[in-house]
């Protein structure tokens, strides 16, 4: 028998409370829908994606999800984490005719870094991804050469491992709002009158400032006819927990305001795929003038207590056991 304390007694007891607990967040991807973009009803068929979906790679979970919709078909790019003793980080597609039952279609991009949060969008007949580079060290743009599958690098648009990059036009220019860590939780500001090249800091960038509730992006900037939204993920008690919806409600290249307009509009429902939390968004307007959103949850790994189904506290008294599985784990997520 192993002594208590002793380096074999520890691996023990991570592995009763592992096969007990769970090994970290299983993130799956789901489905809102509604009349605005801060007034959404849960699809009830949730998720409509997970990592089991996922066919040519062992992965631990989905996340990040974005849309695209061409040629009459929904296309769904979203963060695939591997399997391993290092995980990392790559992007898989699936595609929908009815934006509800999503047939998962293969990984379409691969670094030898980690890439998560694959903001796609289009603008001049080109289909364009910004997936979260910060491993590289900087924020890179890709272009398909053939969409969805063929992505290839094209320009570096800012050298600093910034995080969740994310871009939309207003007033004739490129913005671009993402998450610095130096300090940490803190929301930059760039803007360009171009695409790929020219991107300046903007003067009142940091516009928040250690702020682990506000200061990183959770999808998509959209535009509402004169309203400017973006989401924030907010990561108190722990990351991954909710989003907020904000209105930026003023944005020149002198100045920057914003409000805080729907607090926690997207949160966790115990017992449910997303019991443990929510951190994204992204919503795309119907020709109907509904909202689509394609969103992501979190509940614990497969573990003996989901098959016994025991009540919730009885994860965190477990977790004990071993504080670093009560942690979670921030890899493309």
């Amino acid at each position: 028998m192993s002594r208590p304390g002793s380096r074999t007694g520890r691996t023990g007891i991570r592995r009763l409370a592992r096969t007990f607990v769970g090994g970290g967040p299983a993130w799956s991807i789901g489905l809102c829908h509604g009349p605005s973009p801060l007034s959404l009803t849960e699809y009830e068929g949730n998720p409509v994606l997970t990592a089991r979906d996922v066919t040519d790679c062992k992965a631990r979970f989905v996340a990040d999800p974005f849309l695209s919709f061409h040629e009459d078909r929904w296309h769904m790019f979203f963060e695939v984490l591997l399997d391993g003793k290092k995980p990392k980080g790559v992007i898989g597609l699936a595609t929908s005719l009815d934006a509800v039952h999503w047939t998962y279609a293969g990984i379409v991009l691969e670094e030898a870094f980690h890439v998560s949060y694959p903001y796609v969008f289009s603008w001049q007949n080109h289909h364009y991804m910004v997936p979260e580079s910060r491993e590289a060290g900087e924020v890179r743009l890709y272009r398909a050469e053939r969409f969805p599958r063929d992505w290839c690098y094209c320009a570096t648009l800012i050298r600093k491992p910034l995080a969740d990059a994310s871009l939309f036009q207003h007033d004739g220019r490129w913005w671009l709002l993402a998450e610095d860590a130096d300090p940490r939780c803190s929301l930059v500001l760039y803007s360009a009158s171009g695409l790929e090249d020219g991107w300046t800091e903007h003067p009142q960038s940091p516009v928040i400032i250690g702020d682990p509730r506000l200061g990183r992006p959770a999808g998509r900037v959209i535009i509402d006819g004169d309203r400017i939204y973006r989401f924030a993920q907010d990561r108190v008690p722990h990351y991954g927990t909710r989003v907020h919806g904000l209105e930026i409600t003023e944005l020149t290249q002198e100045r920057y305001e914003e409000e805080l307009r729907a607090k926690g509009f997207l949160e966790g429902t115990a017992g449910r795929w997303n019991a443990f939390g929510m951190h994204h968004i992204d919503l795309q307007e119907l020709r109907d003038g509904e909202w689509i959103a394609a969103v992501d949850g979190r509940c614990r790994e497969y573990s003996l207590l989901h098959r016994w189904r025991l009540p919730a506290c009885t994860h965190s008294l477990l977790g004990c056991l071993h504080p670093r599985l009560a942690r979670r784990r921030e890899h493309g997520s």
